[in-house]
């Protein structure tokens, strides 16, 4: 058996088959085993566990013990024995045949891919033109790449130039959103084996032609990083452009950068009212210097969102983003990335 076979105890004849059938679609071998017995020595390694009422109660009289990604296959999902069996197994799904047909492909397909637990998506949008959005969303992808995590980098804005110019990488090999045509299921393997960038950060940019991609293309792309367990970081524009709804729609977390100025705060406020109209859960970054003396909490109360956190001016910064030499070293700026990090619940970003 690969070690990327989900393990199935099934005893339906015709359950078995549409199983086999969907697996065989998602290039996914499974391991049929005949009975709880059989299944022990394989239970605790298999990525996936599929069983149907008999083999759920086969287990229960042996006493395998509990884990997750076990998935029961129920004639019938209304019936109390079947939602009895669930919650002794603490299984996380119960579902129906064909009913379900498409989500099990989606899981078999992941399963063979190797995927393991889902990644998180941060969403940056600037306060104003030229908040530092961009340079803020490389220092957290950055970061996250350098505390051990895979990280991707989505550019969703069509004029800012390119997130490769922010990293120095135009000269990189790799897809641009130009070349890309994607939409539905993306393999995230696949994917990242296409962009451009390192081993721990990979990127999918723009091409310096004010290519706009489609909301479906952004959601294929976003969603296959965070099946692949990337932290997935989106760089968008701050007209909210259907696709940057699209990646919005998808974020765990979306940081306003906010310059600690009046007319920035001014404007930052319109674009968290939009935000708020989406539904968008949203945080503020307040980045100095303050020439007026505007303190982060000021800030973040005229923009009517929650302070994530501010950033003091870094010397040095905008020169070496101009020669092409982005920094992860720390410093004000990975300090802040590292902190956002921790927000989204990546709080291994913070121990470096």
């Amino acid at each position: 058996m690969s070690e990327n076979s989900p393990l199935v105890l099934v005893s339906d004849e015709t359950v078995l088959e549409e199983l086999l059938r969907m697996a065989a679609a998602a290039g996914c071998e499974l391991k049929r085993v005949p009975d709880a017995t059989a299944a022990r020595p394989l239970w605790q390694r298999a990525p996936l566990i599929l069983l149907d009422p008999a083999g759920a109660q086969e287990v229960q009289v042996a006493r395998l013990p509990k884990r997750d990604r076990i998935v029961l296959i129920s004639p019938d999902t209304t019936t109390i024995d079947g939602w009895h069996a669930a919650v002794d197994l603490g299984a996380e799904h119960v579902v129906e045949l064909p009913a379900a047909s498409s989500w099990l492909a989606d899981a078999f397909a992941d399963a063979a891919e190797g995927v393991g637990p889902p990644g998180r998506v941060l969403a940056v949008v600037g306060g104003r033109g030229g908040a530092g959005a961009s340079v803020f969303a490389v220092a957290v992808a950055k970061a996250a790449a350098g505390a051990g995590h895979r990280a991707m980098l989505v550019d969703c804005d069509p004029l800012a130039a390119g997130l490769d110019l922010v990293l120095g990488a135009e000269t990189e090999q790799g897809l641009r959103w130009p070349d890309m045509e994607v939409r539905g299921r993306v393999a995230a393997s696949s994917l990242r084996a296409a962009l451009p960038g390192s081993t721990g950060l990979k990127l999918v940019s723009g091409a310096r032609k004010g290519f706009a991609p489609e909301p479906d293309a952004v959601t294929a792309v976003v969603q296959a990083g965070r099946r692949g367990g990337d932290i997935v970081v989106c760089d968008l524009p701050r007209e909210l452009s259907p696709a940057a709804q699209a990646a919005l729609d998808l974020a765990d977390l979306t940081v306003i950068v906010v310059p600690a100025e009046l007319r920035a705060c001014a404007s930052a406020r319109i674009v968290s009212s939009r935000l708020k109209e989406r539904g968008v859960v949203a945080q503020v970054l307040v980045r100095g210097p303050a020439p007026g003396g505007l303190t982060p909490d000021e800030v973040a109360k005229a923009v009517e969102l929650p302070l994530l956190s501010s950033m003091r001016y870094q010397k040095g910064l905008a020169v070496a983003l101009e020669r092409g030499h982005f920094s992860d070293r720390n410093g004000p700026l990975i300090d802040a990335a590292r902190r956002a990090l921790e927000s989204l619940g990546v709080a291994e970003a913070i121990a470096s």
